[in-house]
């Protein structure tokens, strides 16, 4: 039976500001306008001028790219290069924002300028981040200037040993910065705390986007340039989850068009069998895995020499081994499970299992598969030479990594955010780090977080969805973090026509409507078949649901996601 979920409320705006606001937006009177004003409102949106910059996202709503900290000497520092024609060493991470940040920017110089190559570390070998092993292929190819992209912000150690070897450094990175930066020609991080650039949350390839923006103006190129890599820029920010608002919103919105209209080989080939119109959530769960699967299961200068080459050939490497990833996933996921079940661990605090076998490449996305089904922070181990190293994922609103740090003793190193962190220990340390963060989880996790929670935007009855309202919806969109697609509250709903479907009747499609019977709508409840003797009883019920539209045979009507259902409560707006 799956976890129950919590429903909660995103604040609900004041009345006198919805109306106002309202009022503001509609020339005339429309049942569903205060909606369409709070869903604004809790997105931060006040005026009218906010709002017309919400809706109708504009190329011209980029920041210029000089105003970020150190662009100018990144730019002067590049330039400089070119004259002297040094070699430029393009270097990045080795996921999906690493590789299309080094992509771009090497599809971009290298059009300008021949002494261009690109480096990925080796995810196993080298670790995240600059590696040493890096920097000494740097000087073995005569490199003098490297450019980091989604890294390197930490790297102070890295970046003055490559000064010792005669190789300047351009650090551009997204991450969070410790107190003190490396001594880089230039660090280009709108989180860095004397940065004045507008927009915080640009991933490594939007900040990799403004770099070739400002090197497009210093060589007086046309304006348009840096656009023709919007939909790399877009596959990255969604890929890497940052917020969907601001400038990223303009990006992956402009990026969207371009993959729909005028897609390139690239995206063609990741997304073949993705029918039209292609989406976030596409590029999130159909683009991105492929791009991934390179340095989770071989290398991931796979994935650039992909990126950079349209080469039908890699896309099959790509997708073989994107095919051998999901084996690997589904394998370990399953002999995860079966431990927990045979350790007799269901009701654990928290999930930690280990296994000598288990693919280093895909033990992240292990942990994320068995956070969801059990819903607690999570642990998956595996043996990676002498030391057992470990990807670790959290449930919403729980710090993982001031757990980890009341663990310390135990532990080799570790990093990581609230949300996610990695990991290494002795295998003897194994057990008593187990205990340790088991019973850490069991103290600090608060009741409130252990349960799967949903949160929905405003209360909007059935009586008033109208398509001109769904068109309007459509407008919030591209959907992502900060800017999530609405879900909605119906009271009173009544229901027929219930029957299940999918493998055991796990889904559930129904027709429904509410007490007015003004309208009905079909509706689809994914995972929630064991919800079918709430709505089959004739009793109203109360639902929360997503607005979609579906085709059939030619015809295109609107239809109801249900996120979940419950007996006949009344909530109100708390």
């Amino acid at each position: 039976m799956p976890n129950k979920l919590v429903w909660d409320f995103l604040p609900i705006p004041m009345q006198e500001e919805i109306e106002t606001l309202s009022q503001t937006l509609f020339s005339s009177t429309l049942p569903w306008q205060k909606t369409i004003a709070c869903l604004l409102l809790q997105r931060g949106i006040h005026s009218f001028k906010q709002a017309k910059e919400f809706f109708n996202p504009s190329l011209e709503q980029l920041h210029n790219p000089f105003v970020m900290k150190d662009m100018d000497r990144a730019v002067e520092r590049i330039l400089l290069a070119i004259k002297h024609k040094e070699n430029i060493l393009i270097y990045g991470d080795y996921d999906v924002d690493g590789t299309c940040s080094v992509s771009i920017l090497y599809l971009f110089l290298s059009k300008v300028y021949p002494n261009v190559s690109t480096y990925v570390p080796d995810r196993y070998k080298e670790g995240y981040g600059i590696s040493f092993q890096g920097i000494d292929y740097a000087v073995d190819n005569d490199v003098s200037l490297i450019i980091t992209l989604d890294c390197g912000i930490k790297g102070h150690e890295k970046v003055q040993y490559a000064k010792g070897k005669g190789i300047e450094m351009i650090i551009t990175d997204h991450h969070t910065p410790a107190e003190t930066l490396p001594k880089a020609v230039a660090v280009l991080n709108p989180k860095r705390a004397d940065c004045t650039y507008p927009y915080k949350e640009l991933c490594g390839c939007g900040i990799g986007f403004k770099l070739i923006q400002a090197l497009c103006k210093s060589l007086q190129l046309p304006s348009h340039t840096p656009y023709e890599f919007l939909d790399l820029v877009a596959l990255a920010t969604c890929a890497d989850i940052v917020p969907i608002t601001g400038e990223n919103r303009v990006l992956v919105y402009f990026g969207l068009r371009q993959i729909n209209e005028q897609p390139s080989q690239v995206m063609t080939l990741l997304l073949a069998s993705v029918p039209p119109p292609i989406q976030v959530r596409d590029l999130v769960f159909v683009a991105a895995p492929r791009i991934n699967a390179a340095g989770r299961m071989a290398h991931a200068q796979k994935a650039v020499d992909f990126l950079t080459q349209n080469a039908l050939e890699e896309a099959s490497c790509l997708e073989f081994l994107n095919h051998k990833r999901k084996g690997a996933d589904e394998q370990i996921t399953q002999e995860a499970l079966e431990q927990i079940v045979s350790n007799h661990e269901e009701e654990a605090s928290a999930t930690v299992v280990f296994s000598k076998d288990w693919h280093k490449g895909v033990i992240g996305i292990v942990a994320s598969r068995l956070t969801e089904t059990y819903y607690r922070p999570t642990i998956v181990f595996t043996q990676s030479g002498d030391v057992l190293t470990a990807s670790a994922r959290s449930v919403k609103g729980y710090n993982l990594y001031e757990a980890l740090c009341q663990c310390r003793d135990y532990l080799l190193q570790f990093g990581g955010h609230t949300a996610a962190a990695g990991m290494t220990l002795l295998p003897e340390n194994y057990l008593p780090f187990k205990k340790r963060f088991q019973e850490i989880v069991a103290q600090t996790l608060p009741e409130a977080l252990r349960k799967p929670a949903i949160t929905l935007s405003v209360e909007m009855p059935l009586k008033e969805i109208t398509l001109p309202f769904y068109r309007c919806l459509q407008r919030f969109a591209p959907f992502g973090p900060k800017n999530m697609t609405p879900i909605f509250l119906a009271y009173e709903v009544i229901a027929k026509n219930v029957f299940l479907m999918g493998n055991e009747g796990s889904h559930l499609r129904m027709t429904l409507t509410d007490s007015s019977l003004r309208q009905e709508f079909e509706a689809v409840g994914f995972g929630l078949g064991h919800k079918k003797s709430i709505v089959e009883k004739g009793q109203p019920f109360t639902i929360a649901y997503e607005l979609s539209q579906n085709t059939w045979k030619g015809t295109t009507s609107l239809q109801l996601v249900i996120k979940d259902i419950m007996p006949m409560i009344n909530m109100g707006n708390n």
